[in-house]
């Protein structure tokens, strides 16, 4: 009888084991969804809000309330490299022309990615924004009239007709050493006030 209350022992202690560890692997995995799920939203919402902000300020390239103040949309770009792009646009819709600067700054050393890096928008000569929403990458392409691909920086921006912006962001935190991350592509933007020539 002893000998088989061992066994009956052992036997709940293995069986208890398993159910233990069962227990702490679906738990880790349920924190790990929850974890990717919260950082791949909050990812998505990053790059919506990047989005929106340079849709907004780039479908105004050109554009001013009176367009007597600046009767020559093809000088709208001011400098355009692959990874920066500075232009005239009545942001505000008051009538007078802003300069405004997209670049891609040095790599950020308060979030634990390695990759993420500082974003900045700048507005006519105040300081420079920094959209700090876990920017990797940022850069450009620029075409002409007939397709064909500009070589960045481009030497004379007058060429350009249209233009193709490309982000990509990652979460700022790791679950496990790996990042999530999201890319959006703006193929062939034609800002309109860029064809009146």
């Amino acid at each position: 009888m002893g000998f088989s209350t061992l066994i009956d022992i052992l036997g709940s202690t293995i069986i208890g084991g398993i159910l233990l560890i069962i227990v702490l692997r679906l738990n880790d995995t349920a924190t790990e969804k929850t974890t990717n799920y919260g950082g791949e939203l909050s990812l998505q919402q990053n790059l919506v809000t990047i989005a929106q902000i340079m849709e907004y300020d780039f479908r105004k390239m050109g554009y001013c309330k009176d367009w007597l103040k600046f009767p020559d949309p093809k000088l709208s770009i001011i400098s355009a490299g692959k990874d920066n792009i500075k232009f005239f646009a009545d942001i505000d819709n008051n009538g007078i022309m802003d300069t405004v600067s997209y670049y891609i700054g040095d790599f950020l050393t308060s979030t634990p990615n390695p990759r993420d890096r500082y974003f900045y928008r700048k507005l006519n000569n105040q300081p420079p924004a920094a959209i700090n929403l876990g920017v990797t990458q940022f850069f450009l392409r620029y075409f002409d009239t007939f397709g064909d691909t500009l070589t960045a920086p481009v030497s004379d921006p007058t060429l350009i007709n249209s233009y193709e912006l490309n982000i990509q962001v990652e979460t700022v935190y790791a679950y496990d050493e790996q990042y999530s991350s999201a890319f959006w592509k703006q193929i062939r933007l034609l800002a309109r006030n860029l064809r009146n020539r």
